[in-house]
């Protein structure tokens, strides 16, 4: 541990609390910067309103939000509108303070009415959301799930998701919210924090019993019960990487303004906890995203009153271990130079027989003659394919380079199967799973914003900065050809004041002047509906980026011919 830094530079950086823990220009950080801020609970509920409004059915998994104190009026009458049209309706709403953690500050209500203004709600904004009264129960038990998510790469988007998480229990039997039983913290809030201080929390050494454990432990009892355990992995994970897209167009505004392309600068990873919560149909509902999940694999226990000692927690250590393991091991920068060898290595057993006269190639081992060559046109034999996998190497090109430049090896022995291979073959299976880019064909639609983004990062001009001053906002709209007879450049000015005016008044940063991502996706949304009258949202919004995408490439072309000139 380095608490005050550190002279010489390191591979791994691996910061407690945020990307700014330590100033450092290389290697790789186990934090992004910005992700702390871009979690919050308010600015989660913009983003993922944002995509509501594009996606509305795609993002159904998140409960529908209000902002206090700005949207405390909207919060009020559209209560009293849904209540109108269905008196039927008895809804609950949990209120969230945005910087609050471990069950700090949350508390349920069953009217608007109930929110308490008496405090600092100014000081201390907060999110409310629609309850889930229905939740799943075992043994008659509210839990949640606390999985753990990697996010390797912001560009290209790489995400991980790990094979098993976390059950956190209640520690009162669940019954359906009602006034005398609003209050009762241990009955409704799945908080480990907050649980473990209730008489009746069970540390347990079985992965299987207890008031926290596995997750696999859950799937295994809702599978002998009959359910569809497959589909609700696929909607976890369909409900993860919806998130993390709707998180990245913020995420990347922070990026460019810590690491500026073009200099020096550590790339990033980060391990997220996601907090799910299984409605009685086993639908996902996404509760929050934690940026500093807590890895303790022990808990205290009370030997004498006062006396307390740190004791390890099998669930814990099973899980979050494999995490942190395996984190380390996709990210490891020496991987690489271990393919490099291990190339070298593989190709000292095999021998590459290559015919430009017929293009045949087979690789054998070392001392084989091919019988099978004969002169007519075949592809690659699975020998090759084999070869070509062990090797990482993209075509027969390049393989051919690689028996060009290295020295002849002769003949060679094959090593037992079982021989170590190098620093992994005794470390089990990898416990995080890839889900994207293996599943982008089916998600790549809804990154709509990260456009919108990388058109707002464009304009910013000035290095380092998150906000889009007057000019920039001008000159993108000159640029993208958006202002016309209907849509005056004086239009334009007005447009870009009123905007920004009213989110600085929501208080999201006053430490710079400008517009923010959120204000500019507006302004964006706004063009869009004035342009495409007639089509739905996510198609306006499309046509617009389309639109501007194609004049920025012409006027790109033009420049490129200009400086020729």
């Amino acid at each position: 541990q380095f608490p005050f830094g550190r002279r010489l530079p390191c591979d791994i950086y691996w910061h407690g609390v945020s990307f700014h823990d330590n100033n450092i220009f290389s290697g790789q950080v186990n934090k992004f910067p910005g992700m702390m801020e871009t979690v919050r609970k308010i600015t989660l509920s913009r983003a993922m309103r944002t995509m509501q409004d594009l996606f509305p059915l795609e993002y159904n998994f998140y409960p529908r939000s209000w902002i206090l104190p700005e949207e405390l009026p909207l919060f009020v009458s559209e209560v009293r509108r849904m209540k109108d049209s269905d008196p039927s309706w008895k809804p609950t709403f949990i209120v969230k303070p945005d910087g609050g953690c471990q069950g700090d500050g949350i508390y349920l209500i069953k009217d608007p009415s109930d929110i308490r203004l008496t405090g600092s709600i100014q000081s201390r904004p907060a999110v409310v959301q629609e309850y889930i009264c229905k939740p799943l129960l075992v043994d008659k038990l509210k839990f949640d799930i606390r999985l753990y998510v990697l996010l390797k790469s912001l560009e290209p988007l790489e995400i991980y998701i790990a094979k098993d998480g976390l059950s956190r229990f209640c520690t009162e039997p669940y019954q359906e919210p009602t006034l005398k039983n609003l209050h009762q913290v241990f009955m409704h809030l799945t908080n480990y924090s907050l649980n473990i201080h209730s008489g009746n929390f069970i540390h347990s050494d079985s992965v299987n019993t207890g008031s926290k454990r596995t997750f696999s432990s859950i799937l295994c009892r809702l599978s002998s019960r009959g359910a569809d355990v497959k589909k609700l992995w696929s909607d976890i994970i369909s409900l993860v990487i919806k998130t993390i897209i709707a998180l990245t167009p913020e995420l990347k505004v922070y990026y460019q303004s810590d690491i500026p392309a073009g200099k020096p600068g550590p790339t990033c990873f980060q391990i997220l906890g996601f907090d799910i919560l299984l409605m009685k149909n086993l639908k996902p509902v996404l509760l929050e995203v934690n940026a500093n999940p807590s890895m303790r694999i022990e808990h205290e226990q009370e030997l004498s009153p006062g006396v307390f000692e740190n004791v390890p927690s099998p669930v814990d250590e099973e899980v979050k271990v494999a995490v942190i393991r395996d984190t380390l091991r996709l990210v490891d920068p020496q991987k690489k130079k271990r393919k490099d060898t291990q190339l070298i290595y593989d190709y000292s057993y095999f021998s590459l027989h290559h015919c430009k006269k017929c293009c045949y190639s087979s690789v054998l081992q070392a001392g084989m003659k091919d019988k099978q060559h004969k002169h007519h046109s075949l592809k690659l034999s699975l020998k090759l394919k084999f070869y070509l996998k062990l090797g990482s190497c993209q075509s027969l090109e390049q393989v051919l380079e690689v028996s060009e430049e290295l020295p002849d090896a002769g003949p060679a022995v094959r090593p037992e199967p079982d021989a170590p291979r190098g620093p992994e073959a005794a470390l089990p299976s990898l416990c995080l799973k890839q889900v994207f880019p293996k599943y982008a064909k089916q998600f790549s639609y809804l990154r709509l914003v990260d456009r919108v983004a990388a058109l707002f990062i464009r304009f910013l001009g000035v290095k380092g900065t998150t906000k889009l001053g007057p000019t920039g906002f001008r000159t993108f709209i000159r640029n993208c050809k958006l202002s016309n007879s209907n849509f005056s450049m004086a239009a334009v000015d007005i447009l870009y004041i009123d905007i920004t005016r009213r989110w600085n008044s929501m208080g999201i940063d006053h430490k710079e002047s400008g517009m923010c991502l959120q204000a500019f996706v507006e302004a964006f949304f706004c063009l869009a509906q004035k342009k495409y009258k007639s089509l739905p949202l996510h198609e306006q919004v499309a046509s617009l980026i389309e639109f501007c995408e194609c004049h920025l490439a012409a006027l790109h072309g033009k420049r490129l011919v200009w400086g020729c000139g």
